[in-house]
């Protein structure tokens, strides 16, 4: 069974409050999971967020989740996505201290997807990209997303009432960049999570069978 740990970090704006999930065997990297708007109800307990974190634990990886600015026992105010994005820098570089050489992942839901897309493209500029990127209800026409690698996988709802799948398009397309597109799931994929972990699982170890949308 995957061990959770509760921790606290000095950030820019104070403390922050976070979790890491342990795999059962040592590690094979380091996982980064990004929670969705602070304003708006998210945390690091989000349904999304902690399925993400479940796929990575269960693939390996050693996941860490902050409660942004504002958010549970984290300090700061909401400073959107700019200084979210510094303390994802920040606990990225916290986890890499205490696992040395580990490939890293990036990981984010909504306006977690902004958040972490920013960093990718920080750490291609100095040089130190992410081995990959997953995005869940990626925040396109809601923030300005920026470019993203081509190997990122993007899972989208059909029926997302926040981020419409037209607006994630337009922002793919001039990419050419696939999304998979879950029929039927709405923003917060109600009674469709298995398929974010599905996925993401999936796809990570290279075998994406013909019906893997169905794999619950």
């Amino acid at each position: 069974m995957n061990k959770t740990e509760q921790f606290m970090l000095a950030g820019y704006a104070g403390q922050m409050e976070g979790v890491i999930d342990h795999p059962d065997q040592a590690p094979r990297g380091i996982a980064l999971v990004a929670h969705p708007h602070p304003l708006y109800g998210g945390t690091l307990d989000n349904k999304v967020a902690a399925t993400l974190a479940r796929a990575f634990a269960s693939l390996g990886y050693v996941t860490a989740r902050i409660n942004f600015r504002g958010v549970g026992k984290s300090e700061g105010v909401h400073d959107h996505g700019i200084g979210e994005t510094d303390d994802m820098h920040l606990l990225l570089s916290h986890m890499q201290r205490q696992y040395p050489g580990l490939p890293v992942a990036l990981s984010g839901f909504s306006f977690g997807t902004f958040v972490m897309a920013r960093l990718q493209e920080r750490l291609i500029t100095a040089g130190n990209r992410a081995e990959r990127l997953v995005l869940v209800g990626a925040a396109a026409g809601k923030w300005a997303m920026p470019p993203i690698p081509a190997n990122t996988i993007l899972i989208h709802g059909e029926l997302d009432e926040t981020i419409p799948l037209k607006d994630v398009l337009d922002w793919l397309r001039p990419q050419d960049i696939p999304v998979i597109v879950i029929p039927g799931a709405d923003h917060f994929f109600h009674r469709k999570l298995s398929h974010i972990k599905g996925w993401v699982t999936q796809l990570w170890g290279g075998q994406v069978e013909t019906d893997a949308a169905s794999a619950d």
